[in-house]
């Protein structure tokens, strides 16, 4: 022992222990006890986790797949063909003055981004729950996870809405610097709604059974397949809380230069938005200490 302490230059037992403390890391988890906790440094310590689950979603979804990433545009083409002939030749909505297949396509992008990220995010805590139950990592990875993989489908399937303006002859103006802003919207949109229903999901599986229901009826509540225009005077109030209806109609202003959404609606979009998604990630941080126990 005592040669031992020469060969580490420590002069005795009380030096022993100290060096011994300091070659002993030992890090305590507990949950955070603040009402209001974003826990923004964890989420950044595991940044290539949150990347590496994106990745592995994306690879596994086009997994021997015939076609592979051409599926990202198959859903919104053949939606935009669906609504074009019932709602544009047979039921004759009007398109602001733009051509109904670019109307409806340049909101269909948004849209399905929106709608994908809800179905994958809100039930990723439970798909992913054995390695929640094994190791410790932010849990609000997994939900932000499941929305970032969407963008790759939307970039995909902007592509072709870029061959469709050139077809019609629709370029676009100055306008769409703006597509960047929208798209930051659109994405802080769907992850605080996925942040509400993932850590809602965990403890109450009736919201599975109930979000196709919830996704169509909120379609049919955005303007998709007709413009805002349509809504009554006296119940745009109420319209326009729906925080998508905003995002929409900047995506066609952008690129299609329909009307332009307006500033006060864009700018209380905005605010809605930020508080949401803040107090959704508030809410998951919260309620992840019980993740563990019920699924």
């Amino acid at each position: 022992m005592a040669e031992n302490m020469r060969q580490m230059n420590i002069e005795g037992p009380d030096e022993a222990v100290e060096h011994s403390s300091r070659l002993l890391h030992q890090t305590v988890i507990e949950p955070s006890k603040r009402l209001f906790y974003l826990n923004l440094r964890g989420i950044w310590e595991c940044r290539e986790l949150l990347f590496f689950l994106a990745w592995r979603d994306l690879k596994a979804r086009y997994a021997q797949t015939t076609i592979g990433f051409a599926w990202a545009i198959v859903q919104p083409l053949a939606m935009m063909l669906v609504f074009t002939v019932v709602f544009s030749n047979f039921a004759k909505l009007p398109s602001d003055g733009v051509p109904y297949p670019l109307f409806v396509y340049a909101a269909l992008l948004p849209w399905g981004y929106f709608s994908k990220s809800l179905d994958r995010s809100s039930f990723s805590i439970v798909v992913e729950s054995n390695l929640i139950s094994k190791v410790y990592f932010p849990r609000i990875i997994v939900p932000i996870s499941a929305t970032f993989v969407g963008l790759v489908d939307f970039a995909i399937a902007f592509l072709l809405l870029l061959m469709m303006m050139a077809f019609y002859g629709v370029m676009p103006s100055w306008e769409a610097l703006f597509i960047p802003m929208f798209l930051l919207l659109i994405v802080m949109i769907s992850l605080a709604v996925s942040l509400w229903l993932a850590a809602l999901f965990v403890r109450f599986r009736d919201i599975g059974a109930a979000m196709p229901l919830v996704t169509q009826m909120w379609m049919f509540a955005t303007p998709v397949v007709y413009p805002a225009s349509l809504v009554p005077e006296q119940w745009r109030w109420l319209y326009y809380l729906n925080p998508l209806v905003g995002v929409i109609e900047g995506f066609r202003w952008a690129l299609l230069k329909a009307p332009p959404p307006g500033l006060e609606r864009i700018a209380v979009t905005v605010v809605f938005v930020i508080g949401l998604l803040l107090l959704g990630m508030s809410y998951f941080n919260r309620m992840e200490r019980k993740f563990v126990d019920v699924i």
